[in-house]
């Protein structure tokens, strides 16, 4: 193996990481582009997406910013549509962004938070899936890597709003694993990352010391070395569990 190879085990590769312009998906879309990858970052704020762009740059790493959001109809299918038309295949989906519902008894969740979490979280979630599987299948070996938490399948009190959209997400990753399994060489990981330093964590946790939990570079790094490995399809990895 070359030094090249050896350092940039990415080179030549597409990846597409959803909010990535802070918290875990800024630390994955760095770390992939540290290791040779052509990063596109989605999110909502442009200008922390220039942000994160820049330091990739900064490093020698290539990426491109594709502002947008996964609530709007339509926005998934355009920027499938852009990318398409720029790229043959999509080597990596990493699909982190989120919408946290806000600590509530189940028969006082808020309508209107409840849908937009379904939306971005589920609904965005099968839309990705949908417009990225004829490129992820054109990759020599394309790969799903979708953020979870554990409230998905332990429930919690006054978590159900965040705990029911990640149970879903869940079980629609589970079963596009299972799908493709002998159809495909795509393949599907789901990450918990478990506690990490991250603004929706700040506000699950209000009183909890930021310095406590993980920085998301740890899961990051987490993330960028499953692609090398073979690992079983749709499984579901704790970032904890591999330290």
């Amino acid at each position: 193996m070359t030094d090249d190879a050896a350092n940039k085990p990415l080179a030549g590769k597409l990846a597409l990481v959803t909010g990535a312009s802070q918290g875990i998906g800024a630390a994955t879309a760095i770390e992939l582009a540290n290791r040779g990858a052509h990063v596109i970052l989605t999110a909502r704020d442009d200008r922390k997406l220039e942000q994160v762009e820049d330091q990739i740059h900064k490093t020698g790493g290539s990426a491109t910013i594709a502002p947008m959001d996964l609530a709007e109809p339509d926005s998934i299918a355009r920027l499938a549509t852009a990318i398409s038309g720029r790229w043959d295949a999509l080597d990596v989906l990493v699909i982190n962004a989120a919408v946290f519902v806000p600590h509530t008894p189940v028969q006082d969740l808020d309508p209107k938070a409840f849908s937009h979490a379904l939306t971005v979280n589920v609904l965005a979630t099968q839309n990705l899936i949908a417009a990225f599987h004829p490129m992820l299948k054109r990759a020599e070996r394309g790969t799903v890597i979708g953020l979870t938490s554990s409230v998905g399948s332990s429930p919690r009190a006054y978590w159900a709003g965040y705990g029911a959209t990640k149970a879903a997400f869940d079980s629609l990753l589970g079963s596009y694993a299972l799908e493709n399994a002998n159809t495909s060489s795509v393949r599907t990981a789901i990450v918990n990352p478990g506690g990490t330093r991250t603004d929706m964590r700040a506000r699950a946790f209000p009183g909890e010391d930021p310095a406590t939990v993980q920085p998301p570079e740890v899961v990051a790094q987490f993330i960028a070395n499953m692609l090398g490995k073979d690992f079983p399809n749709g499984g579901i990895f704790s970032v904890k569990d591999a330290k």
